[in-house]
């Protein structure tokens, strides 16, 4: 190189790996949007981009929790560094063992720094020349991302949204081959929203059992579930095929900045055990860094403690916005739901965008709508959609949304709705929806937020702006979701 007077330098050229997964990150997408608002506006700030409830006041964690973790760094017994409490594992094993017919034991549990690093653990053992790991699309990005920097051959199976985005059995059977490692489902799922049944798990499981490879199941979101569809842990058909459970406290018990999550061997065969992977599991524990000690400290605590009622209450919120968010959707003309949320944070719905001007794609009109309205939402190729569809033997632009969280659902509902009733000829130029749109947007936001809102806190009855209704303060106690938007590219296939 010439920075320096025709100098080589030998650094010059960095592991390629890193830039390919960093460009599957939803953080680079953040990054561009946050870029086009302007804080300092008149219109406030709707962040619909982020998963973490913990952000709303109304969604905080148990009083036991606060108290363990405050306990547990009081005692300065858990300043050390690994290996870790031999209580912490043993709680989690306690902990995901009642939902399972057979006890898991220390020894199959490993902790780890949240669940993105249990994702990173896992991909980096079974990450070598030649194999490939079979995800699901719409699918979560960072299970890509890090498959990708292991070098690992990503092959994608399809979700069915007209059959509640069940999973493509038959298209798992067609992608694998003799290199193919593992199969992953996300369960309650991200993004989707559904929850799978106990039939269509073992039908997986028999799946991976006849391809000879294991299951890998993100359960971040366990129990976490409002529909007609229990939670049930893929660890029940251990027994069928091996499955690596990931988990982590940050959803159920809403502190993901606690990092605290684990890989569980759900294996009674012991398979994992004879082929090596628990030893592989276990190397690459060594090389790198475990929880923090005092959550760790804390955790049996918190998973002893904390009573039945904080969990109820969190499904029945989750459950409240879910159905007024499903229900203002469904009454707007130009979006279809395929299937009503049941789990997790999320809903995805389809927007035909035939009624807006000036859209080249996801990114463009989320960056529009960031300058415009001060509403930051996701593009959908943070969820590996891609797909061409059909309409009267023409291709048709339809945007991808997920709702996560399921808040402000009238709010934005509201929002999409302006523009699908009026002519395209009323559009202004450059703008993401028609005049009419931000006016109706301002009077939902103060309709349902109170006028003089100022910031995003979600506010308690003696918190509420003058004059701002009971119903208005229902609504500002739910939480945030987050939309993401896709135009779908006619060159692509799903």
């Amino acid at each position: 190189m010439d920075g320096d007077g025709g100098k080589r330098w030998r650094f010059a050229n960095p592991n390629p790996a890193v830039a390919a997964a960093g460009e599957r990150s939803i953080q680079r997408y953040l990054v561009q949007l946050h870029a086009c608002l302007d804080e300092h506006g008149p219109r406030p700030i709707i962040p619909l981009s982020h998963g973490d409830p913990s952000s709303s006041a109304c969604f905080r964690t148990t009083p036991e929790a606060e108290e363990a973790v405050a306990a547990a760094v009081r005692s300065g017994e858990y300043w050390a560094t690994p290996p870790p409490p031999p209580a912490s594992p043993l709680a989690v094993a306690e902990y995901l063992s009642g939902d399972l017919p057979y006890e898991l034991c220390t020894d199959d549990i490993f902790l780890t720094s949240g669940c993105t690093q249990a994702i990173e653990i896992v991909m980096s053992v079974f990450g070598q020349p030649g194999a490939n790991i079979l995800l699901p699309k719409p699918g979560y990005p960072k299970h890509e991302a890090h498959a990708v920097f292991h070098r690992m051959e990503v092959r994608f199976y399809d979700l069915v949204p007209e059959r509640g985005w069940e999973v493509d059995v038959e298209s798992i059977e067609a992608l694998a081959d003799d290199n193919t490692v593992a199969i992953v489902i996300t369960n309650p799922n991200n993004p989707c929203g559904n929850v799978y049944t106990y039939e269509h798990l073992s039908k997986i499981a028999d799946t991976a059992s006849k391809l000879g490879v294991l299951v890998i199941a993100d359960e971040v979101y366990g129990h976490l579930v409002y529909g007609s569809n229990p939670f049930v842990p893929m660890g029940l058909f251990g027994e069928t095929a091996p499955v690596l459970t990931l988990g982590a406290i940050s959803k159920r018990w809403i502190v993901p900045g606690w990092r605290f999550g684990w890989i569980a061997i759900c294996d009674p065969k012991g398979i994992l055990k004879e082929t090596k992977v628990v030893d592989s599991l276990r190397s690459f524990r060594n090389l790198t860094t475990d929880p923090a000690t005092f959550i760790q400290g804390a955790i049996p605590h918190i998973m002893k403690n904390t009573n039945d009622e904080f969990f109820s209450k969190t499904v029945e919120l989750l459950k409240e916005t879910a159905e007024i968010c499903y229900g203002e959707i469904m009454e707007i003309k130009c979006i279809t739901c395929p299937h009503k949320p049941e789990g997790s944070f999320f809903m995805m719905v389809k927007l035909d965008v035939s009624q807006l001007l000036d859209i080249c794609d996801d990114v463009d009109f989320c960056s529009k709508l960031v300058k415009e309205e001060s509403v930051v939402l996701l593009p959908g190729k943070t969820v590996i959609i891609r797909k061409r569809m059909a309409k009267g033997g023409k291709t048709t632009k339809v945007y991808q949304i997920i709702v996560e969280s399921l808040g402000h659902g009238k709010l934005v509902a509201h929002y999409l709705c302006t523009g699908s009733t009026k002519a395209k000829t009323r559009t202004r130029k450059g703008q993401v929806l028609l005049p009419e749109a931000s006016i109706t947007f301002q009077l939902t936001f103060n309709k349902y937020f109170g006028e003089s809102r100022t910031s995003n806190k979600c506010f308690g009855e003696s918190e509420a702006p003058i004059g701002m209704s009971e119903r208005s303060i229902k609504m500002n106690r739910l939480c945030l979701f987050v939309l993401v938007v896709q135009i779908l590219d006619p060159t692509n296939e799903f």
